[in-house]
């Protein structure tokens, strides 16, 4: 029987909800990496195991939480992790030392697994195949505001209230998120519970045995890997000279994520238009021009850099999310676990690796790097998507 409409748009609503709190999270401190390393008196690559532990925790742990996912369900495992992931948030704000923050950010880290992978796995189960790259273009426009919510919300608040206050209100706004869902996300209705564990755990191996998944992971890898590397290292270049910008602006740069929210929503109809591989490879190309504006000095021009390098992100995230769920027959959790592994996998990648191109060539050594990614992800989706 068909769901009501309004039924419908509140099942939407908590799927981006869901998203919001988990990428509020995860980035809350990454406007204010160069004042903490002031504060903590360490440099960039020190202060970016902020964002390392936490994406290094998802990774390891996002497999294992999507098979759990298989066998227990999807709805109390999202609720679950939403209320969970306020303690260590709030925990984190009593640190005294930068290896007590990475302690609770790497806790924290393990808590995204159970609403990122388990979200997008609800929605592969519980809409139409036709409409699961919509309701997935409006699980990352929640993601994508709350990704932006947990860079600008905690910048504005660091300059009037103090960073330890700051995160606070970031754990309180999860909490409230947290009861949205509670109360607007059915039970999953056409979830088919697995078999137990040791099945769950062979069928995500068999996912490795299918050229578009494993395509589809590294591409995973990819996005997130161009996103922590462009977001966090533009963060230094326009803290120095001569841009000098404070926390409050560095915040205000994330309002670029924003610009993709109307457009995700309609991946579903580009797909069906230009046809999946076509509009991704299109989607790549403008995002290596993106990538290449952020190395003009004019600071419009860096924030237009950045706009089409969150658009054109965001726009990939949202094809890959979707082509997951529709690709795995079986152990669909497991297998947007492990594109969430890959994913987290990446944006480890892209603070370590490019942390090394800001300390031996600069700002451009970070742009190359991007670039080289992004000509990557085109050449895995040429040859193994269709």
């Amino acid at each position: 029987m068909a769901l009501r409409p309004k039924s419908f748009d509140l099942r939407a609503l908590a799927v981006a909800t869901a998203g919001f709190s988990a990428f509020v999270n995860l980035y809350s401190p990454q406007a204010l990496l160069p004042k903490l390393a002031g504060e903590f008196h360490v440099g960039p690559g020190e202060i970016s195991s902020l964002m390392t532990a936490s994406t290094a925790a998802i990774a390891l742990s996002a497999p294992f939480t999507g098979a759990l996912a298989d066998v227990l369900g999807r709805k109390r495992l999202i609720v679950a992790a939403m209320f969970a992931i306020t303690v260590p948030t709030v925990i984190m704000t009593f640190a005294a030392t930068v290896p007590q923050i990475v302690l609770w950010r790497f806790v924290q880290g393990l808590l995204v697994p159970p609403i990122f992978t388990v979200t997008v796995a609800y929605v592969g189960d519980e809409w139409p195949p036709r409409d699961v790259a919509r309701v997935a273009g409006v699980y990352v426009t929640g993601a994508s505001i709350g990704g932006f919510s947990g860079r600008f919300i905690p910048g504005i608040l660091t300059d009037v209230i103090g960073w330890r206050s700051a995160i606070q209100i970031v754990a309180l706004i999860t909490l409230v998120a947290a009861v949205i869902v509670t109360l607007m996300l059915p039970r999953e209705r056409q979830f088919v519970r697995s078999g137990g564990l040791l099945l769950s755990f062979t069928q995500m191996l068999r996912h490795f045995r299918d050229r578009r998944l494993v395509a589809t992971f590294a591409i995973g890898f990819g996005v997130l890997f161009n996103f922590i590397a462009a977001f966090t290292y533009v963060s230094f270049h326009l803290a120095g000279p001569p841009y000098f910008f404070s926390p409050t602006l560095l915040g205000a740069l994330f309002i670029t994520y924003l610009v993709s929210s109307p457009l995700l929503p309609w991946t579903g109809r580009a797909i069906a238009l230009f046809g999946r591989r076509r509009f991704v490879l299109g989607t790549i190309g403008v995002w290596i021009i993106g990538a290449l504006l952020l190395l003009a000095p004019p600071v419009a021009i860096i924030i237009a850099g950045l706009t089409l390098c969150a658009v054109c992100g965001m726009l990939c995230q949202t094809i890959s999310t979707g082509y997951v769920t529709l690709t795995a027959k079986e152990g669909r959790s497991s297998a947007v676990g492990l594109y969430a592994s890959t994913f987290y996998i990446g944006g480890s990648a892209g603070a370590f690796l490019t942390g090394i191109a800001w300390a031996t060539a600069g700002w451009s050594g970070c742009v190359a790097v991007i670039v080289a990614m992004q000509v990557i992800m085109a050449i895995i989706v040429l040859a193994a998507w269709d």
